[in-house]
């Protein structure tokens, strides 16, 4: 078949499908709002009003305005110029908005919208009923009025929704410009019913960190909050996009336990592709799977660092544990001197249970002692020489207590001999506690019971220093400085 010529064909896209989009792309009227902000924020404003009314919302801001070709264009669906021009002529700023179809999603939350801008010596407002404008057939043309330049005012745009379909709560505004508006950018400011909005903040241990990938940095600030500030609420770290946060994501720390209640932060990658209604990443593209990569590198350092926050803490629980233990034989043996092997043990005042006697130190180096009881550095009795047992066999992180019993020093150390060690052993007046036995692990979980299971190992042990040959009369020299330990509670 010949060609005998060309003719055109009208795309005509109806409106009641601009509405639909809209509807789907900025399900709640809150989206909207974060979209106006960021539209202030592109045209370098650095002052952004926000009045909240219950049938209507109105975001005034600063910026260089609309002349009547900006005016045009803003009202272009799927307009190039934010992708031509990316960064903003004032401030340089990286521009956020993208899809252009905003403001007719207002339609959908609102049943009228108008535009009232300023710039330099060009005025103009644009008003359209949903009714009338749906009324109208096909016909695209929305009039707008030339209004005479306020010098007052100054450049800027006000957009205002009025006859609003639903209230807008306004801590839910609140908390959707803090996430969703680069509010820590220079020149920025936004307020919300004449209250200014700052971004959130958060105490606790700070990870701050920069990574790079080939397709841009990832950086950040992730914070591990105290306990008594873990909330199980609003979980996840924030991943942003051009300073706007696009979703809150767990990166698969939901296995995490309680932990994951104390997890905050940000992350920003602006080379993500988001999906177009901006509340989510296209997974499936390689930017986003190198990102993964990126954030599994950060997070295995976070729970590093929660591990090793874990340890500090079942440390302080442990050397708690072993001191109250101690304590406690030495006020039994104090009422059965003749179970004690190491001669007669003053009983004291009663204060805290321990006399002048005796006293529990706050804890050694690794390798700290001058040697076993009784013997100087030639092996001979010394009188006048401080005897302290010697330490061996510990780890850095041996958790080590000393307490003078009599004339002696009996020196006890909780360290790591592995699951399958020996649950405690002694070394002349050294017993050494194995932290990583099966029993220490369960009773260690509460405080009550680690006290009472180290009180037994300690019985245990220096029941045998008293009397080693004869097994039953050691267990019953246990028992009974077992029960006189603990006979007060």
């Amino acid at each position: 078949m010949q060609v005998k010529g060309w003719r055109e064909l009208e795309v005509v896209v109806h409106k009641r499908h601009i509405v639909s989009i809209g509807e789907r792309l900025y399900a709640e009227s809150v989206d909207l709002l974060r979209e106006l902000v960021n539209n202030a924020y592109d045209a370098d404003a650095t002052e952004v009003q926000v009045t909240l009314a219950p049938d209507s919302i109105e975001v005034r801001d600063n910026g260089t305005g609309m002349d009547e070709e900006g005016l045009r264009e803003y009202f272009v669906i799927g307009s190039d110029d934010k992708i031509r021009h990316t960064r903003s002529p004032r401030y340089g700023r990286e521009r956020i908005g993208q899809f252009g179809i905003g403001k007719f999603a207002s339609l959908s939350a609102a049943s009228r919208f108008e535009v009232i801008t300023q710039h330099k010596d060009f005025a103009a407002r644009v008003a359209f009923d949903k009714r009338t404008w749906e009324e109208s057939g096909k016909t695209w043309h929305l009039p707008y009025e030339i209004l005479e330049p306020s010098p007052e005012s100054g450049d800027g745009t006000t957009v205002i929704l009025s006859g609003l379909y639903k209230t807008l709560d306004p801590s839910l505004a609140e908390d959707k410009i803090r996430e969703s508006v680069p509010l820590k950018a220079p020149h920025f400011a936004v307020y919300l019913n004449g209250r200014r909005l700052v971004p959130r903040s958060y105490t606790g241990q700070k990870i701050g960190f920069l990574e790079g990938c080939r397709f841009g940095p990832v950086s950040g600030e992730i914070y591990i909050l105290p306990r008594t500030q873990a909330e199980p609420l609003d979980l996840g770290i924030e991943v942003k996009v051009k300073g706007v946060t696009v979703k809150k994501d767990l990166f698969g720390m939901e296995t995490w336990g309680p932990a994951i209640a104390r997890i905050r932060g940000e992350i920003q990658a602006n080379f993500l592709p988001v999906t177009s209604d901006r509340n989510g990443f296209i997974t499936d593209s390689p930017e986003y799977q190198e990102f993964l990569a990126v954030m599994e590198r950060i997070l295995a350092l976070l729970k590093k660092r929660l591990g090793a926050e874990a340890d500090r803490r079942q440390d302080r629980r442990a050397g708690r544990a072993v001191k109250e233990a101690l304590q406690r034989v030495l006020r039994a043996l104090a009422l059965n001197p003749d179970a004690s092997p190491f001669g007669p043990i003053p009983l004291g005042d009663g204060e805290k249970g321990v006399g002048g006697g005796a006293a529990v130190s706050k804890g050694v180096k690794p390798g700290f002692g001058t040697g076993f009881p009784g013997a100087g550095a030639s092996g001979r009795p010394q009188r006048n020489k401080r005897r302290h047992p010697l330490i061996k066999k510990i780890t850095p992180n041996a958790i080590v207590k000393r307490i003078k019993l009599g004339d002696q020093v009996v020196s006890v150390c909780l360290d790591h001999y592995g699951e399958s060690g020996p649950e405690c052993f002694s070394e002349g007046n050294a017993v050494y506690i194995n932290r990583d036995h099966p029993l220490f692990l369960r009773e260690s979980r509460k405080p009550g019971p680690t006290t009472m299971y180290i009180a037994r190992l300690l019985t245990q042990e220096i029941s045998l220093m008293k009397e080693n040959k004869n097994p039953r009369s050691a267990f019953n020299r246990q028992s009974k400085l077992l029960k006189d330990a603990f006979s007060k509670d």
